[in-house]
C-alpha cells in the first residue's frame, strides 16, 4: 500500500533530517551526478515533488526560471523553504501526491526518491500525471536508491522498469551504480531533437 503522510509525520517528529540529506556523502554525491545527468543548462517550469527538507530543492534552484517544490510534511515544508529562502522564482507548498498534484505544465518534473513510496494504483496515477504535466520537449528526472527498504512498497529497479515501460515516456539518459539509479525520461510524443543537442546521454 502507499505509505500515508502519518509515516512521513512521524519520521520528521523523530530526526529534523531523517534520511541525511545534508549531510551524507552518498547524498551530495547523488545530487551532484543528479544534476548532471540533465542535458540541459536551464529550464522554465519546474516541479519537484517529495522535496523533503529543501536540499536538491536549493541546488535545483539556479538550473531553473521557476521551481515549484511541496511535501506532505508541514515540518519538511518549513526546513525548505528556509533553506530555499531569497532565491528568486522558488516556491514550497504543502501538498499530498498524487491527490494534490498541480495544475499547469512543466519543462522539469523531479521525482527523487519518492517514487518507490506508492502502491501500484498510486504509482500509475503519479506516472500518468507526471506525463501529462511534461510540455512539448520537457524531461522527467527519476533518481532511485537500489537496495532494499522494508518500508518500501516496491524497490527502486522496480520504480525504474515500471518507468522505462510506461508508454508515454522515452528514455534520454540513464545512470546507475550499485546504490542509485538516475534517468531522464521526455514525453513520448514530445521532440527530443534539442535534448539530443544540448548532449544527452543515450
Amino acid at each position: 500500500m502507499t505509505l500515508k503522510p502519518g509515516y512521513f509525520r512521524d519520521c520528521y517528529a523523530a530526526s529534523a533530517d531523517p534520511w541525511g540529506l545534508a549531510e551524507r556523502w552518498y547524498e551530495a554525491r547523488k545530487y551532484a551526478l543528479t544534476l548532471a545527468l540533465l542535458p540541459r543548462e536551464r529550464c522554465g517550469a519546474a516541479f519537484e515533488p517529495g522535496c523533503s527538507i529543501g536540499v536538491l530543492t536549493a541546488a535545483l534552484a539556479p538550473r531553473c526560471d521557476t521551481l515549484l517544490a511541496c511535501d506532505a510534511v508541514p515540518d519538511a515544508v518549513a526546513a525548505a523553504r528556509a533553506r530555499a529562502a531569497g532565491r528568486p522564482g522558488v516556491r514550497v507548498e504543502q501538498r499530498v501526491i498524487p491527490a494534490e498534484w498541480p495544475p499547469g505544465s512543466f519543462d522539469l518534473i523531479v521525482l527523487s526518491e519518492l517514487l518507490y513510496y506508492f502502491d501500484g494504483a498510486d504509482l500509475g496515477e503519479v506516472l500518468a500525471l507526471g506525463t501529462g504535466s511534461l510540455c512539448p520537449g520537457g524531461q522527467l528526472l527519476a533518481v532511485h536508491w537500489r537496495h532494499l527498504a522494508p518500508d518500501h512498497p516496491r524497490s527502486g529497479d522496480e520504480v525504474h522498469e515500471e518507468l522505462a515501460a510506461h508508454p508515454g515516456l522515452t528514455r534520454l539518459a540513464r545512470y546507475q551504480d550499485p546504490d542509485f539509479t538516475a534517468e531522464v525520461y521526455a514525453r513520448a510524443d514530445g521532440d527530443s531533437r534539442s535534448v539530443a543537442q544540448a548532449g544527452g546521454i543515450v
